[in-house]
């Protein structure tokens, strides 16, 4: 991205500032979204049966959801306005686009099986 030509309407010390409060933002939300979901809850745990207790509900998970994808989207348009790249922008565009399909599949999947879950817990009871 650094090679790539500059974009001169992003080139100003304003769109640097709007970059890092977009990777600053990005980075608190990758970060607490790793915390609150642990190794396991981050690193496709409910792919392979390792589930919480329940679904994580807490900050950030309370204020957005899948707060990792768009998170790691605030980065990547952060780097791409503080480096003046169209082809970062261009690149945010397309990892947006794929978090997108990805939530599409991924958030009936978790919803399912922390159903699944409670509907076990309750029979048990």
């Amino acid at each position: 991205m650094l090679s790539q030509p500059r974009m001169d309407s992003l080139d100003n010390p304003t769109a640097y500032q709007v970059g890092l409060v977009l990777l600053g933002v990005g980075s608190m939300l990758v970060l607490s979204s790793f915390f609150a979901l642990g190794f396991t809850g981050t690193f496709l745990g409910d792919y392979f049966g390792i589930l919480k207790e329940a679904r994580v509900t807490t900050f950030p998970f309370n204020i957005l959801d899948n707060p990792m994808y768009w998170g790691s989207t605030a980065n990547y348009l952060g780097w791409a306005i503080m480096h003046a790249s169209p082809t970062g922008l261009l690149l945010t565009v397309v990892v947006a686009l794929i978090y997108v399909v990805a939530i599409l599949y991924e958030e009936p999947f978790t919803a399912e099986i922390y159903q699944q879950k409670s509907s076990q817990i309750h029979k048990r009871s």
